[in-house]
């Protein structure tokens, strides 16, 4: 059952991945790279990296893609209900595409894979939270000033404008 959820998750997030390519409205592609950023997000749960598919889902989904949403939103009249971008040079980034799908190929098949036993890894959430609240809190909150500080900063520059 894991097998068929795990390709499951992978034909979903590559499908709405190329969605967010290939459409040209692009509130349809915002919303197909929200499946594709849970689909990411799922990912990493199949490799037992918890905490960076919560990170995942915090970030991008929570944060990233809102602003994109409200951008789109924001940037065109409410009336105009036909919000759509051209791809320029879609051959020539198909070729790029599939020569990269090509050379990843070829060194999957030519690697020599070490296989281990099946072990399922301890918790990881717990001894990042440990770490970012005890041994690295001053870092920690020094970058959280320096972010709200860039978000003032750019509230401010908005509002000179007007």
């Amino acid at each position: 059952m894991i097998d068929v959820a795990f390709w499951f998750v992978v034909i979903l997030t590559l499908g709405s991945a190329l969605i967010v390519v290939l459409n040209e409205k692009l509130v349809y592609s915002a919303i197909a790279l929200l499946f594709t950023l849970f689909g990411v997000a799922s990912l990493y749960v199949f490799l037992w990296a918890d905490f960076l598919a919560g990170a995942q889902v915090v970030i991008y989904v929570g944060g990233i893609l809102v602003l994109i949403i409200f951008g789109i939103m924001l940037t065109n009249r409410i009336t105009s209900v036909n919000i759509s971008h051209t791809s320029v040079q879609k051959g020539m980034g198909g070729v790029a595409v599939l020569g990269i799908i090509i050379v990843l190929g070829i060194m999957i098949l030519n690697t020599p894979w070490y296989q281990t036993e099946f072990v399922e890894p301890a918790q990881t959430t717990a001894t990042i939270g440990t770490l970012l609240m005890m041994e690295y809190l001053l870092p920690f909150e020094v970058a959280s000033l320096l972010l709200l500080a860039a978000l003032i900063g750019a509230a401010m520059l908005s509002r000179s404008g007007e």
